[in-house]
């Protein structure tokens, strides 16, 4: 099993920035695909961003590229997404989630991903 814990939110003011922390214990040497969605008052949750492994394969919803930054760091068992330019329309909760990688792409950025965090709330006011 693995546990994924964010952590990072808070209140932030339009053109502001925060970084969101996610930190994964327990089977993380078989996580393969890590990513972010996020999911505002009354609406689905949505993808924000994923990356692989090793970066090699990295991709952001239109809404937040140029803007977000998904990282990891592998030795640390650790995610981050940076979040520049906020506006009051990335306001939601945001959820940390991994693959096992054993899924096509198209499937992942759906939201079929193997384990979920409980999420940790940004708001941005304008």
């Amino acid at each position: 099993q693995v546990q994924l814990v964010e952590s990072g939110g808070g209140l932030v003011q339009a053109g502001g920035s925060l970084r969101l922390s996610c930190a994964a214990s327990g089977r993380t040497f078989s996580l393969n695909i890590v990513g972010w969605f996020r999911q505002a008052p009354g609406k689905e949750r949505n993808f924000v961003a994923a990356t692989d492994r090793n970066g090699a394969t990295t991709y952001y919803a239109d809404s937040v590229k140029g803007r977000f930054n998904i990282s990891r760091d592998n030795a640390k068992n650790m995610v981050y997404l940076q979040m520049n330019s906020l506006e009051p329309e990335d306001t939601a909760v945001y959820y940390c989630a991994a693959d096992l990688g054993r899924k096509p792409w198209s499937l992942l950025l759906e939201g079929k991903f193997d384990y979920w965090g409980q999420g940790t709330q940004v708001t941005v006011s304008s």
